[in-house]
């Protein structure tokens, strides 16, 4: 549409009223494999629209998608006429054009890329085209007025729109065109229409609205359609808020809110109502629902006793909570319906219905134990079924009664248990039986553990009742009656008890006797059934005694009584005289005692001790056996004339029985002690001796004691002990747990009284240490007395493979460590010479540090800025004491290649695999590492296998072939090559084991054996091999004069990057795998290098059984501020001797913990503060540095 006029081209003003209008551009980061590709895209109806598509693959095959469905590859897109794809295929353009825009272009569209030579399958992200509908607004006034420039106009368009509802959420668009625009230009805004929401609308689930089940989860959604803003939405019960939660969908313009409830009875008739507003709404709208609640009855009674004597009517009602439906009622008793006699329904609660029914019957004999059941039913309620039951009880009395026991007149021992069982048949309630004996109710003792009845509790099977009694007869029940009731009925029987006497007494006629005074007793049994015969003895002797006149006898039994006269001593005293009732019929005797009470002096007694052991410091009871009547009235006691106080003392007392106690006893306190006793009728004395042992100590040890190797020496106990025994003297070995101690079987141990002797004769280096003296002769605790055996002897270098060399770059910038180490007493000086001569400690180059463990010794002498013209020479260190001297020889030599492993070995083979274990050689000074050459004797070729970790000296070689024989070598290499194969000590040869022989440890074969007959190779292969190595050889000519080159300038750098290793490193001690494993070689012992050897432990966990000495030697001017005896432990000048000669492995290693560079002289101050951390300081302030020094092209092989 354009407005145009002579003189200028006014701008046309068009309203669009649309729901949106938007251009997207290209995306600003585009997915890989595309190069262009459109965004979201908004359009009016009737627009014309171009997806981009750009793939940097061109050549392959592109189509679009619309909403899943393929338009296909062809441009044109046939069965799409406004569709097509535009632009140049060969620049990857796949643009789709799309004309005259409408609704059904409302999709979602895809790129896709088929698979090609130049790349895979792609997909573009999908792009989603809108397309919005509008329409023209004619009724617009424009006014164009001057602008604010020349030959410029400003026009203005008004419009008026009445908005409606569907109007909400519309694009009100102004369009102006010119002839001087290209295209027109445009500015939009979204119309906000505020209107009320639609009526609300419950959903309710099925088809019967409002009816509901007690119980149900009862969800019910409202929906209110349309509305701006949202509709509000607000759920009421009985006019009452009970859920205001709801949501919207802005899209749809659509409230919703659900009511969930769980349906409860007394929700019969409720009104639930949805209500929605908003803020333009002019009232309330509401749509409700009334609630038609069906509910069971929550239980059901059943009133009346179900209890009745026989013949006679029960009368019973059943009655029903409140339901919705009433529900009907019926009797059932066991499987047999009866008829009600009323039925009637009531309201209930919550519009309910309560019914109930009456129900009058006879019951008889055979009714009892029924279950009589009410039951509500309903079709309301098909699923269910509520019942109410109870038991009938019909009464009715016993029919017979009996009792089951013993026949009457059987003979029955006092003591035995009997029996009694009443038995009833019939009866209900159960018929209460209730035992008698002799018209009296029998029941159970209180205290159960001395009752003789037991009354057992009522017992019913079927029809008949039982109670039994269990009583345990006594004298009482001889011809006792015992009666069984229930109610009417009655039952009885007798029991015929036989007893021993009840009663045996002894009468005296005096009660003090003396001796020589007269005595007579009389016996009397009281009743007894059948009758016992009497008779009399004195501490088992029989005595004459005669007859009594007889007495009248209890339970139905006999009675009897005999005397006897007696002539008294002091011997009679406490002793018993018993009268014995013995029934021959019922093997049973009665007994009865009378003890003498006879006044006498005190006597002692033949097991009166005369002599008490007691043990120092410990107690003494020094006891009395006296017999006297009465009892003594004191007893008296001294010592060497002196009496004892009877009120006691600060270490004795007397005790109420005449018994002496004394404590802490002391040797003063051996000696006689007299006793003095008395009583009312006479006085008596004895002598105890008291012997008071004491534990031993040594008086005399002779430590240290020194001997030369091969002399004789006595080492002499002397002690002081009570009692002295023949073998109270032992010794022992210290410092030998870890392995069995064999230094004592030719020493001669000797004792005579007070004195032992420990006598060895040639002594020997292995019977150095600390022996102990124990004397024990049974009093605690034993005597020890510590003395060391000191053997002297001349030193013995330790001359180990592996540090009898030393490599060092000789450029004056590396340092070097050379490790002496020798055993021997007395202290040993060491001396180092270079090619003979005499070496200058003064020189600053030379620094020497010397160590002191026991018998073992140490010197470790660091040369600094090694010189290859200087240093690289034979140093020779001498170690001297006042019995001789040795030496051994260290070459300090430059850096090389390495040595070749020795004692190479199988450990362990199977018919795949061999296990290989070696010792490495010195390594030249860099870090080495193992590869492993090996052949089958019988197949042409080398293998080759590099040993992983590089520093491992064990190693598993797999993928063999059972039954074959191999030839295996091994190689050491460095940086600088390889340790060749000339040496047989890394070379042998194998045969594994055929698969059914047994796999395991194997058998020893020669290293270097040659195989029997040589191997044919074919003749091809031998060929390809010769012309290859003539091939390799000549560009080994090429290459050599470059790679010489190269290494000469790596080498310059060797120098420089080994002096960064740590001075931890230069001081590690190699001796201690020496000393752990022998003669077995470790890594380089080159000390600028710090690689992880397999064999090195760091002392920082390691913790000395002995403190270490230190003895500084020819040191600078740094270590004069060390006194003599600050460096030495208190003690005797052999004290480290303890240790000297301990047996492999008990030794830890010496300097591991001692890491110390070469002018880091002085200790830490509290260097006796703990003696195991004694290097911790001095280790922990050294810097650490990295793992390895080489420059990259020194690392690995040299190919």
């Amino acid at each position: 549409m354009a407005l145009r006029s002579p003189t200028q081209a006014r701008l046309l003003l068009v309203g669009l009223l649309t729901t949106g209008l938007a251009q997207s551009p290209t995306p600003a980061s585009v997915p890989r494999g595309f190069w262009a590709l459109s965004e979201n895209l908004t359009a009016v109806e009737g627009a014309t629209v171009e997806l981009r598509c750009g793939v940097r693959a061109p050549g392959s095959v592109v189509q679009w998608a619309k909403d899943g469905l393929l338009l296909g590859p062809d441009p044109r897109i046939p069965g799409f006429p406004r569709y097509r794809m535009e632009g140049d295929p060969a620049r990857g353009e796949f643009h789709l054009h799309i004309e005259a825009c409408d609704l059904s272009d409302d999709a979602e569209y895809e790129c896709q890329v088929g698979r090609s030579e130049l790349g895979p399958e792609l997909v573009s992200p999908r792009v989603i085209l809108s397309i919005l509908g509008g329409h023209t607004i004619s009724h617009v006034s424009a006014n164009v007025n001057e602008g604010s420039q020349e030959k410029l106009f400003t026009t203005e368009a008004t419009v008026r729109v009445t908005p409606q509802s569907s109007d909400n959420g519309q694009l009100l668009v102004c369009e102006g065109s010119s002839p001087a625009l290209d295209t027109s230009i445009k500015a939009s805004v979204a119309m906000n229409v505020l209107f009320p929401p639609g009526p609300p609308v419950i959903e309710w689930p099925g088809l019967d609205e409002g009816h509901v089940k007690a119980g149900q989860n009862l969800e019910l959604p409202c929906v209110a359609q349309g509305g701006n803003p949202p509709a509000t939405l607000q759920w009421l019960k009985n006019g009452q808020p009970v859920s205001t939660a709801w949501g919207t969908e802005h899209a749809q313009m659509v409230a919703r809110s659900v009511l969930v409830m769980i349906v409860q009875p007394e929700d019969q008739g409720a009104q639930l109502s949805c209500e929605a507003y908003n803020s333009v709404s002019t009232g309330t709208q509401t749509r409700s629902i009334t609630l038609q609640v069906t509910f069971p009855p929550s239980a059901i009674r059943i009133l009346g006793s179900a209890s009745q004597s026989e013949n006679k009517n029960v009368t019973l009602c059943c009655i029903t909570k409140s339901s919705r439906p009433p529900v009907l009622l019926r009797w059932w008793l066991g499987g047999r319906q009866l008829l009600p006699t009323e039925e009637t329904v009531m309201d209930g609660l919550h519009g309910g219905h309560i019914s109930m029914s009456n129900l009058t019957f006879l019951v008889r004999r055979e009714d009892n134990g029924l279950t009589l059941t009410c039951e509500a039913f309903s079709d309301a309620f098909s699923k269910e079924t509520f019942k109410k039951s109870l038991t009938l009880n019909v009464k009715y009395p016993a029919q017979k009664l009996w009792i089951e026991g013993p026949p009457e007149g059987q003979h029955l021992r006092t003591g035995t248990r009997v029996r009694l069982m009443c038995l009833a048949i019939g009866g209900n309630p159960d018929p209460s039986l209730t035992w008698y004996k002799d018209s009296r109710i029998v029941t159970e003792s209180r205290q159960p553990q001395e009752s003789r009845v037991q009354l057992g509790s009522l017992e019913k099977s079927g029809s008949t009742f039982s109670r039994e009694l269990v009583l345990v007869t006594g004298p009482s029940d001889n011809q006792a009656k015992f009666s069984c009731k229930a109610g009417q009925l009655s039952a009885s029987t007798k029991l015929a008890v036989q007893f021993p006497p009840t009663n045996l007494t002894i009468v005296a006629n005096t009660s003090a006797l003396r001796p020589g005074d007269a005595l007579n007793l009389t016996c009397v049994s009281v009743s007894s059934n059948p009758p016992v015969n009497l008779s009399w003895d004195k501490e088992g002797e029989r005595l004459e005694d005669v007859a009594a006149p007889p007495q009248s006898a209890p339970f139905k039994g006999s009675a009897a009584s005999r005397s006897v006269f007696l002539r008294v001593s002091s011997r009679d005293h406490s002793h018993r005289v018993t009268c014995r009732a013995h029934s021959p019929e019922l093997r049973e005797t009665v007994s009865a005692s009378y003890r003498l009470n006879v006044l006498y002096p005190p006597e002692f007694l033949g097991e009166q001790v005369l002599v008490v052991t007691a043990v120092e410091q410990g107690e003494a009871l020094l006891p009395v056996l006296v017999s006297a009547n009465p009892a003594p009235e004191a007893f008296n006691w001294t010592f060497r004339g002196y009496r004892l106080s009877p009120a006691g003392g600060p270490r004795h007392r007397i005790l109420s029985g005449g018994a002496l106690q004394l404590w802490n006893v002391t040797r003063a306190d051996d000696g006689f002690y007299q006793l003095h006793c008395q009583n009312s009728e006479g006085t008596a004395e004895a002598l105890v001796r008291l012997d008071v042992h004491y534990a031993p100590t040594i008086r005399a040890l002779q430590d240290p004691t020194e001997v030369n190797v091969g002399g004789s020496v006595d080492i002499v106990c002397t002690a002081d002990a009570n009692p002295i025994l023949p073998e109270m003297f032992s010794w022992e070995r210290l410092g030998e747990e870890e392995e069995e101690d064999d230094s004592m079987d030719d020493i001669e141990k000797m004792s005579k009284g007070s004195t032992g002797r420990l006598r060895i004769h040639h002594a020997k280096l292995a019977q150095a240490g600390a022996y102990q003296c124990i004397v024990d002769n049974g009093v605690a605790p034993p005597a020890r007395g510590l003395v060391r055996l000191v053997v002297r002897y001349a030193p013995q270098v330790e001359h180990p493979t592996h540090l009898s060399k030393v490599a060092a770059s000789g450029d004056s910038t590396s340092s070097a460590t050379l490790h002496c180490r020798a055993r021997g007493v007395p202290n040993i000086v060491f001396t180092w010479t270079k090619n003979g001569d005499p070496l200058d400690l003064q020189d600053p180059r030379y620094t020497e540090h010397t160590y002191h463990q026991g018998g073992v010794h140490s010197s470790l002498l660091t040369v600094a800025n090694v010189s290859a013209a200087q240093d690289y020479a034979l140093f020779t260190c001498t170690a001297t004491n006042p019995l001789g001297s040795d030496h051994t020889n260290i070459q300090l030599v430059s850096i090389s290649r390495p040595d070749p492993p020795v004692g190479l070995k199988v450990v362990s083979m199977t018919p795949h695999s061999v296990g290989l274990e070696w010792k490495p050689g010195f390594d030249g000074g860099l870090p080495q590492r193992f590869r492993i050459r090996y052949e089958a004797l019988e197949t042409p070729g080398f293998l080759y296998v590099d040993v992983l970790p590089p520093q491992a000296t064990t190693f598993t070689l797999t993928g063999l072939q059972p039954s074959t024989r191999y030839r295996v070598w091994l190689l050491a290499s460095n940086a600088l090559g390889d340790s060749g194969l000339a040496e047989k000590g890394i070379q042998l040869s194998i045969t594994t084991p055929g698969l059914d022989q047994p796999s395991g440890e194997p058998d020893l074969q020669l290293p270097t054996e040659e195989p029997a007959e040589p191997s044919r190779l074919p003749m091809l292969p031998v060929l390809f091999a010769v012309g290859g190595l003539l091939l390799l050889s000549n560009a080994s000519c090429v290459g050599g004069f470059f790679w010489r080159q190269r290494l000469r300038r790596l080498a310059e750098g060797v120098s420089e990057k080994t002096e960064t290793g740590s001075e931890e490193d230069r001081v590690r001690n190699e001796y201690e795998e020496s000393q752990r494993t022998g003669d077995r070689d470790t890594q380089s012992s080159t000390v600028s290098i710090t690689q992880g050897e397999p064999y090195y432990h760091p002392m920082r966990d390691f913790s000395p059984q002995l403190p270490p000495m230190l003895e500084e030697v020819s040191y600078s001017r740094a270590c004069t501020d060390f006194e003599d005896e600050d460096m030495a432990f208190p003690g005797h000048l052999y004290d480290e001797v303890e240790r000297a000669h301990d047996p492999p492995g008990t030794w830890q290693p010496l300097y591991d913990e001692v890491q110390m560079g070469p002018y880091d002289r002085h200790w830490p101050e509290d260097k006796y503060t703990d003696p195991r951390g004694i290097y911790d300081k001095v280790a922990g302030d050294l810097d650490m540095v990295e793992s390895d020094p080489l420059p990259f092209e020194l690392r690995g092989d040299l190919v």
